[in-house]
């Protein structure tokens, strides 16, 4: 299985190309889609986030992880196993925090090079093909062991939001802690008060909870907390003193 994570959009040619290489490159191997707006041009918080959805998936899968603002420079191309899965994308932070979280992983450099390699899109002409061939087990001469990023200055967790979705709702990358229960949590200026879920407090009302993925969100029932609240990604959240 192949599961991709991107930062294209849902707009525009991009993901459709990588789709095609992956469907040519391993015809037999399952496909999913599972995120394409990452926080864009913006490894860093889409790291964060990346660790969090990918503890849901079996082994044995291999993530496609193109959010690659430095595409064509001196970033290595690279993968990882981590946990029983595959994560194939830039060494540029987007896997770090996956490195992090997990309890054992192994670092790779890809050493394959296709026929035709565009200076802007390795997503479609080097990291998907690597990623269908592990997928298919054929992935023999493609990676040889390295060392890894140095991932001294990376915190386990980033008291920012590293995601707005559809519905305004910003997701940290804190990871729920139980004693943080009860707690307010600042951000933005705003003082924000817990609860359980959207349907303990009044509509209109912001709040911070669990989400689903295990990381701590800030919400409004019934309305975009990054619009009442003016969040956005980046945006510092504490533990008031």
């Amino acid at each position: 299985m192949v599961v991709t994570f991107t930062d294209f959009g849902c707009h525009g040619p991009y993901l459709g190309q990588m789709l095609a290489v992956l469907r040519r490159h391993a015809p037999g191997i399952e496909v999913i889609d599972l995120l394409n707006d990452a926080p864009a041009t913006d490894p860093r918080h889409a790291a964060y986030l990346l660790a969090a959805l990918s503890r849901w998936w079996p082994e044995g899968t291999v993530f496609l992880c193109v959010v690659d603002p430095g595409v064509g420079g001196e970033r290595l191309p690279v993968a990882l196993k981590a946990s029983g899965r595959w994560f194939v994308g830039p060494d540029n932070g987007l896997l770090n925090v996956v490195a992090l979280q997990c309890h054992d992983s192994s670092w790779f450099e890809i050493v394959w090079q296709p026929k035709s390699l565009s200076v802007s899109f390795h997503g479609r002409d080097l990291f998907a093909p690597v990623a269908a061939a592990i997928a298919s087990q054929t992935e023999e001469g493609m990676l040889i062991p390295w060392q890894g990023p140095n991932l001294s200055a990376w915190p386990q967790d980033l008291a920012e939001v590293v995601y707005i979705d559809h519905y305004g709702n910003a997701i940290t990358g804190l990871r729920y802690q139980h004693e943080w229960q009860g707690q307010a949590l600042q951000a933005g200026g705003h003082l924000i008060p817990s609860a359980g879920t959207f349907s303990d407090v009044q509509e209109g009302s912001p709040f911070w909870y669990p989400n689903s993925m295990g990381l701590v969100e800030i919400a409004v029932n019934r309305g975009s907390a990054a619009k009442a609240l003016n969040l956005s990604i980046g945006q510092v959240v504490r533990w008031p003193e």
